[in-house]
């Protein structure tokens, strides 16, 4: 057994050296025909984008924020919806709009979605998060229905939804965040939930290969239910720019049309990813200057607060 071990330790040395000089060399040679594949198949998924017309939608958390306006661009696109929220009223007044925008059917359900027998798109959206320094809670277990909503809940829909997505080769539409691409304080359950999305759906992507699209979105800071109120000066995000729900929204669909793998919206929020990437020591010290050590930080020490995106 130790000589098979020891054996096992030198190939994984040799691999050290050679995979890097090998990959290194593959950049160069392969680099260029991809970004040309790439941008060429860019620009033809924009030119003959999905016509949404009669698909069957299913939008989870659709009462507000992201979800309600996904509906309404869904609706003016003439598809069937499917909307799903806990608030019943705030989803009716969605769905009667949805109907003046376009929309030839809408359902609206409050928890049970078993009932749909066809499907074209799913759209996982319904999030909770709370807003506090990890170290400030006083029961981690209140921490379980953050993952309860927004892991288990996108992961139960999508294990319905499968095999009527496979039947009708549809798409599946996953509102992360742009948290878990980089370190932002008083979110890091947030943060957690949102990575476990996003490591879920990848690797679902694997599993079921062309069948079914994927489009993994990673909105910034949006104007919607969860940055209203106190919930942006709890995080010590006062005077950060807000985009709004509809130019958001707006991107988001067109990306779904286009069958897009990931979309970071807004787009300048790349380059922070990207700096992230290179040196994330220097990120990581500037936004816990920004967020938590600044002198004129409005709320260095928030205490535990909850921000809701049904």
């Amino acid at each position: 057994m130790l000589p098979l071990l020891s054996s096992m330790d030198s190939i994984h040395k040799l691999l050290n050296i050679v995979l890097p000089l090998i990959s290194l060399l593959s950049l160069f040679i392969f680099l260029p025909p991809i970004l040309l594949f790439k941008i060429s198949s860019s620009i033809l998924r924009s030119v003959f984008s999905e016509n949404v017309s009669e698909k069957v939608v299913l939008i989870t958390g659709a009462s507000s924020g992201i979800g309600k306006h996904l509906a309404y661009e869904y609706a003016k696109g003439g598809a069937c919806l499917v909307l799903v929220a806990r608030r019943q009223k705030q989803l009716q007044e969605v769905a009667c709009k949805a109907r003046q925008l376009g929309s030839p059917d809408v359902i609206i359900e409050t928890g049970d979605v078993s009932k749909v027998e066809d499907l074209d798109h799913l759209v996982n959206n319904a999030g909770i998060g709370p807003v506090c320094m990890f170290e400030d809670a006083t029961n981690v277990d209140d921490f379980a229905p953050i993952m309860n909503i927004n892991f288990w809940g996108s992961v139960y829909c999508t294990h319905f939804a499968i095999p009527h997505l496979r039947k009708s080769r549809g798409k599946i539409v996953v509102i992360a965040s742009i948290v878990q691409l980089r370190p932002i304080p008083r979110v890091s359950i947030y943060s957690a939930s949102k990575g476990a999305l996003v490591s879920f759906y990848e690797t679902l992507r694997v599993e079921v290969g062309s069948d079914i699209g994927i489009t993994i979105v990673a909105p910034g800071l949006i104007d919607s239910e969860m940055t209203k109120g106190e919930s942006t000066s709890k995080a010590g995000m006062d005077g950060f720019p807000v985009e709004s729900t509809e130019g958001c929204t707006k991107a988001i669909f067109k990306s779904i049309c286009r069958g897009d793998r990931y979309l970071i919206e807004p787009a300048w929020v790349r380059l922070i990813h990207l700096w992230n990437l290179l040196c994330p020591e220097a990120i990581e010290s500037f936004i816990r200057w920004v967020l938590i050590t600044r002198p004129n930080n409005s709320n260095p020490n928030p205490n535990s607060g909850q921000l809701k995106a049904d």
